[in-house]
């Protein structure tokens, strides 16, 4: 019963971050907004026990909305993105399209016919599912994240303008 109400509590929760994103003023707050979003997501999953996907989600977003703000601070006109700004561009037709587009998804969940399950459930669904994705191919998969985070700080520390030691020269320990 505790796991029911903590679920559809994460699933209230995520739904009103991501609602926030839309409501919010400025860029930095939206970036947070979606990563509590996608936190609760992630904590949903490792309370339906899938691990290794609520984990992945978690560890992913975390790092991408840190970087998404960091980038913010580096490169925003604005004080790191909390200038208030419009997130939304034509707001009636974004309610219109977003509404016709809800409408469909529910009207395609009621009227699908979904088969029934046959057979019973894997004993270990995480490991299943990553099988169905990756395959025999996790091993790439996680040298090219390695690979993308070390592009990532290669970039950063390729695009700064000076380095530690820059304000005294061939002197470090100068004055």
């Amino acid at each position: 019963m505790a796991e029911a109400v903590a679920f559809w509590a994460l699933a209230v929760a995520a739904v009103a971050g991501g609602v926030a994103v839309f409501v919010v003023d400025s860029m930095a707050r939206a970036t947070f907004a979606l990563l509590a979003s996608f936190l609760c997501v992630g904590l949903a999953l490792l309370l339906i026990d899938l691990a290794y996907l609520g984990v992945l989600v978690v560890l992913m977003m975390v790092m991408e909305m840190m970087i998404m703000a960091v980038f913010m601070i580096m490169y925003m006109m604005n004080p790191a993105g909390f200038m208030p700004m419009t997130m939304v561009h034509n707001h009636r037709g974004a309610l219109a399209i977003s509404g016709a587009v809800f409408a469909l998804l529910v009207a395609g969940i009621f009227l699908t016919p979904w088969p029934a399950r046959r057979g019973v459930p894997a004993a270990d669904p995480t490991r299943d599912l990553g099988m169905s994705i990756m395959g025999p191919k996790m091993l790439v998969m996680m040298v090219v994240g390695l690979a993308i985070l070390a592009t990532i700080v290669s970039a950063v520390v390729l695009a700064a303008d000076r380095g530690r030691y820059d304000r005294y020269g061939d002197r470090p320990r100068g004055r």
